[in-house]
């Protein structure tokens, strides 16, 4: 198993709930490090009745939007209680295929297995875009994962480059704790919903219930009606709905508070075009307008990250991500955690539990069929 996020932990404990061991490898010195690492206002965007691993309640006391650090603390006590086999500090660079083996060129020497399951994570690489110019830009430019509160950019004018769900949440904090002017460069106007705690049921059903198309409509219909035309604002209504755009690029829609619209109609978030480049002081728009701002902050997503470790396998599309989900990629290669859904940590905990029962049911076919062994017993999964 490799990473121990929400994906991984919850694979290796419905492993080890049907009997299979699992050696669980993280790149970090933690358990849950993609979320320690965000901004510390950060909050699940999917509530939390839509957001827990098999098995496992939230402690008492959790909002029913679970902040960052709450999330923390329930993947750790998640992987305690289930007794993980976790081995943290541990980078896998490279899977090979090596008969019928799969051998993990690891920091810590050679893993060989038999199963191997990558869950390292969709939003694991910041990616910042290779904007001309910006090899020569002079002042502060970094991606959204180094930032943690609106401190120091107190008195400053900022830009913030992206208009997902970090980038509109970065904005309104750094408009409403202290920054001189805010910008949000937006290159293709997102489809923006309200955070509601019964959001991912609805959009479940509409995505099992309704073709793309008029689910799309419905959803258009109730963003028309909760967040309101923002065209004046420089945010007209995308052309492409939610579940098309979602289905098309794997790009979820922009989920925030309503203070996060008020601040745009208050116009304390300026919205600008995207931005076509850089120089020594400034950023140029699509438009052509050039601004000089004091910092400038690139939400502009993740990458997999996972090309170094499987791309010589033939498994990854043109955008890095595992060409084949919900079944194995290879025989003994399966990936979690790749679908983009609303309600992400609910639904991979349902993949983690739908994998572990096909590769349970495998192995025990495997076991009828072959000669029983003369001592020792089944290869370990993951390890």
């Amino acid at each position: 198993m490799i990473g121990a996020g929400p994906a991984g932990l919850s694979s290796a404990a419905e492993l080890g709930r049907r009997g299979l061991p699992v050696l669980v490898l993280e790149r970090a010195d933690a358990i849950g490090a993609s979320w320690r690492g965000r901004y510390d206002r950060l909050r699940l965007n999917s509530s939390r009745p839509f957001s827990k691993l098999p098995g496992a309640r939230y402690a008492r006391g959790t909002g029913i939007f679970p902040t960052r650090d709450q999330m923390v603390g329930y993947l750790e006590g998640y992987a305690a209680g289930r007794r993980l086999d976790i081995r943290l500090g541990t980078r896998v660079d490279r899977i090979d295929r090596e008969g019928r083996e799969w051998v993990l060129r690891t920091s810590g020497g050679d893993v060989r297995a038999d199963l191997v399951i990558v869950a390292s994570g969709y939003a694991h690489t910041p990616f910042i875009p290779e904007w001309p110019g910006r090899d020569r830009f002079e002042r502060d430019l970094t991606h959204a994962a180094q930032y943690r509160n609106a401190e120091p950019f107190r008195g400053r004018d900022v830009l913030v480059v992206g208009s997902g769900c970090t980038g509109a949440e970065l904005a309104h904090e750094l408009a409403t704790e202290g920054a001189a002017r805010v910008r949000l460069a937006v290159r293709t106007p997102p489809n923006i919903i309200l955070r509601n705690p019964i959001g991912p049921l609805l959009a479940r059903t509409m995505l099992k219930m309704l073709p793309v198309e008029k689910a799309d409509a419905m959803l258009r219909r109730v963003a028309h009606h909760e967040v309101g035309d923002l065209t004046e604002y420089g945010l007209p209504v995308p052309e492409e709905g939610v579940f098309s755009r979602l289905k098309r690029l794997g790009v979820a829609p922009t989920i925030v508070d309503k203070e996060v619209i008020d601040s745009i109609r208050e116009r304390r978030i300026e919205i600008v075009p995207g931005v076509e480049s850089l120089d020594e002081s400034g950023v140029t728009f699509a438009d052509g307008t050039r601004i000089e701002p004091d910092a400038v902050i690139a939400a502009t997503g993740y990458r997999t990250g996972l090309e170094p470790m499987v791309g010589h396998l033939g498994v990854l599309n043109e955008r890095g991500a595992p060409r084949v989900v919900e079944q194995p990629a290879a025989p003994g290669l399966h990936f979690i955690g790749y679908v983009p859904r609303p309600a992400h940590v609910g639904y991979m905990a349902a993949e983690a539990k739908r994998a572990a029962k096909a590769i349970s049911a495998h192995r025990d076919g495997r076991r009828e069929r072959e000669p029983a062994p003369v001592s020792g017993g089944a290869a370990a999964a993951s390890r």
